[in-house]
């Protein structure tokens, strides 16, 4: 069965740092690019981050640049999403998907295209 995990996901304080994981099974994510979207609640889904196969380029939206990171263990066929300095407006339900290969990262994240595969989601809360 193919599908994506997505874990580290909880309550934290604004400042604080969680790390998110984007675990595979039943396929090897080092041959798709992969990203990282949230959907708060009343809101759309958006990009926050993804990464091509090809050249290891990545993608981040503007309201995450200088606080989220997004890598690849392709040993562990994971992909994390470290993300820093939280604020209570990064709240919501992350995603992690793939796509294929030659889709970019652009494509992925600003007009959410040519996902194949998407987890189920994991709830990150920033709150005091």
């Amino acid at each position: 069965q193919l599908q994506l995990v997505e874990s580290g996901g909880g309550l934290v304080q604004p400042g604080g740092s969680l790390r998110l994981s984007c675990a595979a099974s039943g396929f090897t994510l080092d041959y798709y690019a992969i990203g990282w979207f949230r959907q708060a609640p009343g809101k759309e889904r958006e990009g926050v981050s993804c990464i091509s196969v090809s050249d290891g380029s990545t993608y981040y939206a503007d309201s995450v640049k200088g606080r989220f990171t997004i890598s690849r263990d392709n040993a562990k066929n994971t992909v994390y999403l470290q993300m820093n300095s939280l604020k209570p407006e990064d709240t919501a339900v992350y995603y992690c998907a793939a796509a294929h290969p030659l889709t970019t990262v652009q494509a992925m994240c600003v007009i959410l295209y040519g996902m194949n595969y998407w987890g189920k989601g994991t709830l990150v809360t920033v709150s005091s």
